[in-house]
C-alpha cells in the first residue's frame, strides 16, 4: 500500500486547546502533517487519512526543541472553526 504525508499550516488567532496537548497553546501558525494511505481498487487515486500531527511550538516561536504530536483531525477542524467564529 502506498503512503504519503501532506503538509498544511493551521492559523490560530487566539490561544487554543486540543486533546493530547499539554494545556493551552498560544495563538500562531502551526505546521500540520497528514499521513494518508492510497485506497486500493479505485479507478482513480483516492487517499484515506490515517493520522494527523501538529508541530510544537508554533512557527514563530524560536525554540531549541520541537515536538510532533498526534492529534484528532476532527478536533483540529472544530478548533479552527471555533477560532474563526470568534475573530473580531
Amino acid at each position: 500500500m502506498s503512503a504519503r504525508t501532506t503538509h498544511s499550516i493551521a492559523h490560530f488567532a487566539a490561544p487554543f486547546v486540543l486533546g493530547g496537548l499539554d494545556g493551552m497553546q498560544p495563538a500562531g501558525d502551526y505546521d500540520i502533517d497528514h499521513d494518508e494511505e492510497l485506497i486500493d481498487g479505485m479507478s482513480w487515486p483516492a487517499w484515506h487519512r490515517v493520522a494527523t500531527f501538529i508541530h510544537l511550538p508554533a512557527r514563530t516561536v524560536k525554540s531549541a526543541t520541537s515536538q510532533l504530536v498526534a492529534i484528532d483531525h476532527a478536533e483540529l477542524d472544530a478548533a479552527l472553526r471555533h477560532d474563526q467564529e470568534n475573530v473580531t
